[in-house]
């Protein structure tokens, strides 16, 4: 399903194995505009492909995360001042299951998970809105993050995301890939 995909920004280590990918986080890479920090980073890896319309995205994942902010997910991006991007992200040495939304300027939510073994985010963008869902260690995802305005029939470059804004990197292994057109 993820063949064929290509990098914005393309960590200097990773592999695609059958619909497996494994990537390890270049250090300094993270997705982030002005809001708090006063910083704008758009460096972050994505792996993914451009679609238009509605669609549902879905990824298992699991990293050993080490370092404030490591993060692993997906995206949905239109350009470097509009995208989404959710999934786990490193915060005071716990894991948080995590969305950005950014329109000009980003914003973030958290919420604890505890310890998954992985974490499976689903992403549904039907009409002007993205309805983010995930479940933990298998779980189908059910659980309501985020429903966030996305504008419509806009393409989109969907697909896997890893980055580590403060850390030497990470390993993070993808699975599970499915990027569906909805009708």
């Amino acid at each position: 399903m993820i063949t064929g995909w290509r990098w914005l920004n393309e960590p200097t280590s990773w592999d695609l194995s059958g619909d497996t990918l494994t990537v390890t986080t270049d250090p300094d890479t993270d997705f982030w505009r002005t809001t708090h920090y006063g910083f704008v980073r758009d460096t972050g890896h994505v792996y993914g492909t451009e679609i238009v319309g509605d669609f549902t995205l879905t990824a298992t994942f699991a990293g050993a995360y080490r370092d404030q902010y490591d993060q692993a997910g997906i995206a949905l991006r239109i350009d470097r001042t509009h995208w989404i991007k959710s999934g786990i992200e490193l915060v005071d040495g716990q894991q948080r299951i995590s969305a950005v939304v950014t329109r000009e300027f980003s914003d973030w939510s958290v919420a604890p998970l505890g310890t998954p073994r992985s974490v499976t985010v689903e992403a549904t963008r039907a009409g002007d809105a993205v309805t983010i869902r995930y479940g933990l260690d298998g779980a189908d995802p059910i659980t309501l993050l985020r429903i966030a305005y996305l504008p419509p029939e806009v393409p989109v470059l969907a697909g896997l995301m890893a980055a580590s804004p403060d850390g030497q990197g990470f390993r993070t292994t993808f699975t599970n890939v499915e990027l569906a057109p909805r009708r």
